[in-house]
């Protein structure tokens, strides 16, 4: 006869007893180092930089850019993604609807959860952008939302590519600029 095995099951009210920084993904906690490597958090700053420039050039002032938030998918499931742009009002602890754009920078230890697991994640929350960033090979993919389905976007990194945020916020990035 085999043992049951049972695994811890825990919540958003557990999450935030937690000391550190963790994501909760179908009530499973994840440990997420305590600081990203230079490269990482270069980028990171990078994105933002970017994203909040292109906001002010578009005026779009309900829009904002943020880093490290507590996306609260459902009551198991929080996510912290590297990067997000939000455009409506939200709660000061976290926040409970899609954001217009997620990033995530791939690591070693994060390339899996990112690629497969957030990504399942992103697309069933129906997060319009998701950014993946490989700071290794130094590629960028943009996904779009069509149809409740991610499609990969083609682009050429010199030459400005728009995102729709919301109905009345376009902004454009040079995507190249990003690793400058």
């Amino acid at each position: 006869m085999s043992a049951v095995k049972l695994l811890p099951y825990y919540t958003y009210k557990d999450y935030c007893n937690w000391e550190g920084r963790w994501e909760l993904i179908e009530g499973i906690p994840h440990a997420m180092s305590p600081a990203p490597n230079m490269k990482h958090q270069w980028i990171v700053a990078n994105v933002i930089y970017e994203l909040k420039s292109a906001l002010k050039k578009s005026k779009c002032k309900h829009c904002k850019v943020y880093d490290f938030i507590n996306l609260k998918i459902e009551e198991d499931t929080i996510l912290q993604p590297d990067c997000s742009v939000v455009c409506k009002p939200s709660k000061p602890d976290f926040l409970d609807f899609p954001p217009a754009l997620v990033v995530e920078i791939l690591s070693n230890t994060t390339a899996l959860k990112d690629r497969i697991t957030k990504f399942s994640v992103y697309e069933k929350f129906g997060i319009k952008y998701y950014l993946i960033i490989d700071p290794e090979k130094e590629l960028i993919e943009i996904y779009l939302l069509e149809k409740s389905k991610y499609i990969l976007q083609k682009f050429s990194p010199e030459k400005l590519f728009t995102f729709i945020l919301s109905r009345d916020c376009n902004i454009g990035i040079i995507i190249k600029n990003i690793w400058e």
